[in-house]
């Protein structure tokens, strides 16, 4: 915007100014004239729009039983892998032959889900079905894990969905003599098919309702790298969700926090007083080298030997390093010496310096309990979603028929930025969330669904949350920053 009254000064301006004072000065004639003056300003002001991006990729499995993988390739699904004991990676985005190009992204220091370099390997907009089985079985089951990125801005989240085809395909002999005179058309599958939705906390493809404190006490070290590399947004971002999780807490479940860096400090022990432990958090500064082996050492006495340590306890170890550690065999052992007491790791691979194989194979319980942050923005979802796991399991979004389910979903589904509060929260800008989908069709369907088939669509809507408390997503082609991908 121009203003036609600012005031602009020039040389030349300067210059005529003073011939001005000086002509005026002889004038009047006076030896020196001084004036009075005084100038404030705000300036360089600007308004800028933001924006809200919802972006998706996913993994498609199916569990149609053993030595299928050539009816699953006949199917339509050329790059099937067999994954064991009867399941079969379908689809995911990326596709197979991006893999190595998207491992290498995700790796890269600056990595984001949201960055323009990701753009071309997500759902991001586009229609992309991710099951188009042509032959299943009573017996048979499929899941997709859809992985929600949310760019930019807080925001509340939507699930819908519509079964759009339910079709006879004809009736055959066998069905005939179930169904008798059924000739209305429609196919029995979907009052028939079994589904269930929830979220995915570690984004494994696997339901798992019940978490480790859920029936005991819970004791749990967070083990924190403060090395000289986590210094800056880093162990700013670590600070924050490492207390957040604490805050997670109640008694009787205990937690204690522990650093490392050329060494290993027990920074406060066990203790159901949390705002202790949250205080020595508060206080980590970053430098030294990375010794993991001396944090899980740690750790590992702590839970198992520590002053308020109690036996029978669910214990729980959470290690969180940015870089590749000093001794790697030694920290594995470390860790399989944890692990052998009873304490189960989770791992967090912060930034893209992080050892993520390493840390999956060699130190983490599982490989479930791995979890990759590759921005310092992730640690937050990332520390929420163990809580989820360790204290309350997997949640259930919502299960039954996939007539059910998809009437539900017809009027859409509210998701929650934060399971582990009673109130409905929005989810935080730039984060991740996993939404697992399965169906099965139960063995002991008989012959009335031959030849039915099924036609769905899954759809992710997020608004603003910024100015809209009650989280109303409403229609996608509304106004007030809302964005929708389907799947």
């Amino acid at each position: 915007m121009t203003n036609d009254r600012q005031h602009t000064i020039s040389r030349r301006t300067v210059l005529a100014g003073l011939g001005t004072v000086g002509i005026a000065a002889a004038g009047a004639g006076l030896g020196t004239t001084a004036l009075f003056n005084d100038r404030e300003g705000l300036i360089g002001n600007s308004l800028t729009a933001g924006s809200l991006d919802l972006k998706l990729d996913y993994e498609a499995t199916y569990l149609g039983g053993e030595g299928r993988l050539d009816d699953v390739i006949a199917m339509g699904y050329p790059d099937a892998e067999d994954l064991g004991e009867g399941r079969y990676l379908l689809d995911q985005a990326p596709s197979p032959a991006d893999l190595q190009e998207w491992e290498d992204l995700v790796t890269g220091e600056d990595f984001a889900f949201c960055s323009d370099e990701a753009d071309e390997f997500l759902v991001n907009g586009d229609e992309m079905p991710i099951f188009t089985l042509s032959d299943i079985k009573p017996g048979d089951c499929g899941e997709v894990t859809i992985s929600i990125h949310i760019c930019d801005n807080p925001a509340w989240l939507d699930l819908s969905g519509t079964v759009y085809a339910n079709n006879e395909n004809g009736q055959t002999e066998p069905e005939l003599a179930d169904e008798g005179d059924d000739t209305d058309g429609l196919g029995e599958l979907a009052d028939l098919i079994e589904v269930c939705v929830w979220y995915d906390e570690d984004c494994d493809n696997v339901y798992e309702p019940t978490g480790t404190g859920e029936s005991q006490e819970l004791e749990v070290a967070l083990v924190s790298d403060v090395s000289g590399s986590m210094a800056g947004p880093k162990i700013d971002a670590l600070r924050t969700a490492a207390q957040d999780f604490v805050d997670n807490l109640s008694n009787p479940d205990e937690a204690a926090a522990i650093s490392f860096s050329g060494g290993a400090s027990v920074d406060q022990e066990l203790t159901t007083v949390y705002q202790d432990v949250k205080d020595a958090i508060a206080a980590y500064t970053a430098g030294g080298s990375t010794n993991m082996t001396a944090g899980i050492t740690a750790g590992h006495d702590e839970l198992i030997n520590g002053s308020n340590a109690t036996a029978g306890a669910s214990k729980v170890m959470i290690v969180l390093t940015d870089g590749v550690v000093n001794s790697p065999s030694n920290a594995e052992q470390a860790a399989t010496d944890a692990k052998a007491a009873g304490i189960r790791i989770f791992t967090i691979a912060l930034g893209g310096d992080a050892d993520e194989e390493f840390l999956e194979d060699d130190i983490a319980s599982n490989p479930d309990d791995a979890f990759a942050a590759p921005d310092p923005a992730d640690l937050d979802t990332i520390y929420e979603a163990i809580a989820q796991v360790v204290l309350a399991g997997e949640q259930k979004i919502i299960s039954g028929t996939m007539a059910e389910v998809f009437a539900a979903l017809a009027e859409g589904i509210e998701l929650d930025g934060d399971r582990t509060s009673e109130a409905r929260d929005p989810y935080p800008g730039v984060t991740t969330q996993c939404i697992g989908f399965e169906w099965c069709l139960p063995a002991e369907v008989g012959n009335e669904v031959q030849t039915d088939s099924i036609m769905f669509d899954l759809v992710v809507d997020a608004e603003q949350s910024r100015h809209n408390p009650t989280g109303d997503v409403g229609d996608n082609d509304s106004t007030g920053g809302n964005n929708s991908t389907p799947v």
